[in-house]
């Protein structure tokens, strides 16, 4: 069971008169991030690859960023991890040299339940190398993918396919190890968002065998920075796009310009915290965990099972919730273990931005629109209409909080 007395304390932003449950779209700081950015900043604020020791302390503890970044994904190797201004950003750099290997009437898969950075690059890229774009719809009523239809999509026979971990905008979790099978059964490589699903629960890269997966350390308690896993020979056969001097081999081939070294301290602190989290609340993890994972691995896996199992108690509070309230609608899973805690709804009557704003007046940050995700608003109807009201909690919210959620949402949806 979290301690969340001892976890809320490690986020000093939370000691605002403030409810924050608009974390899908950004989580608050750990403590150790702040650390890790201020101490860059006093400490060893330095470009790359000089000599003297200011820019190799820089330098070390980049690596030291990205070893640990490769451990919270279970990446084989540090050089798998890129580091980039953000989620999109690297997905357009991505999709640029996976393009360059495309050929007139081959295939991209895409789908419906995906935040628009992992359509769009795709999209571009098809239209610039005459690429058939092949849609993937969801369940409007369960907001669930289609998963015959994803199959029918791989009888085609396609270059990539490119899926979201967990849904920004419903909060849907993929089956992603099975759709990852079913597209390299058809050939097909595989780009996985798992921005909405990082702060949410465990992810091992080789057990997915995914080709490439990309977060966001801004939505897991880090500065704002992207992240990207890729398979270490993959990114060395593409071509990059990139200056002369820069490297030649990856990850740095795909690291235009000067990094954000400071960002990079920053994620290493969040996943320093990550470690006191598993060190403190892993502990009935870990017979279940240490045959598998070992180290600082093991630890991190801990940690991300420790919240994912509160966080699946928020689940069925919220569901009860907003099963209980006339007036609400509800999109996405009904089933605690088919999402992460974000959850988006309409009050009839009222629109999207209005409701927000009455939470807003009320103490409780959330998010009104479309989210990015404009597929999905576009596909359930209500994009002319101003979208969804969605709400996300992570494992710092409390009950208390989800209870005066459910005050002020009761009150909007009798007025």
């Amino acid at each position: 069971m979290l301690d969340l007395t001892a976890i809320r304390s490690h986020f000093p932003a939370l000691a605002a008169d403030t409810i924050f449950l608009d974390n899908p779209g950004g989580t608050q700081v750990c403590q150790q991030s702040i650390d890790r950015l201020t101490e860059y900043y006093l400490e060893r604020n330095a470009n790359h690859g000089g000599a003297y020791p200011t820019s190799a302390s820089s330098d070390a503890s980049v690596d030291e960023a990205r070893a640990a970044m490769a451990d919270f994904l279970h990446a084989a190797s540090p050089n798998e991890i890129v580091f980039g201004m953000n989620m999109t950003t690297l997905t357009y750099t991505i999709s640029r040299a996976l393009a360059r290997t495309f050929q007139p009437g081959d295939t991209i898969v895409v789908t419906k339940l995906d935040h628009d950075a992992n359509i769009s690059p795709w999209l571009q890229a098809a239209e610039d190398r005459g690429c058939k774009v092949r849609w993937v719809n969801f369940d409007r009523q369960t907001g669930m993918l289609d998963l015959d239809d994803f199959q029918a999509a791989m009888q085609e026979k396609p270059r990539l396919a490119a899926f979201g971990y967990a849904s920004n905008a419903l909060g849907t979790i993929n089956p992603a190890k099975k759709l990852v099978k079913m597209a390299h059964a058809a050939g097909a490589l595989v780009y996985i968002d798992a921005v909405q699903y990082a702060p949410h629960g465990p992810i091992d890269v080789q057990d997915l065998d995914c080709d490439f997966l990309v977060c966001s350390a801004y939505k897991f308690f880090g500065p704002h920075l992207g992240i990207l896993y890729g398979k270490y020979d993959l990114m060395d056969s593409l071509t990059a796009y990139r200056v002369r001097p820069a490297p030649s081999t990856p990850p740095g081939k795909f690291e235009t310009g000067t990094g954000s070294f400071e960002a990079m301290n920053g994620v290493l602190g969040t996943l320093e915290y990550f470690e006191w989290l598993g060190k403190s609340f892993g502990l009935e993890h870990i017979e279940m965990l240490s045959g598998k994972y070992s180290g600082r691995a093991l630890t991190y896996k801990k940690a991300m099972h420790a919240l994912r199992a509160y966080e699946h108690e928020m689940n069925s509070r919220f569901l009860q919730i907003f099963d209980s309230i006339p007036n609400v609608t509800l999109y996405g899973p009904w089933q605690v273990e088919d999402r992460v805690a974000t959850f988006s709804f309409q009050v009839a009557g009222k629109p999207s931005r209005q409701a927000a704003e009455e939470f807003g007046k009320a103490g409780i940050n959330l998010w009104d629109g479309n989210f990015y995700a404009l597929a999905v608003t576009q596909h359930l109807g209500v994009e002319e209409t101003g979208g969804l009201v969605r709400v996300g909690a992570v494992h710092y919210n409390t009950f208390d909080e989800i209870e005066k959620f459910a005050e002020v949402l009761k009150s909007i949806a009798a007025s």
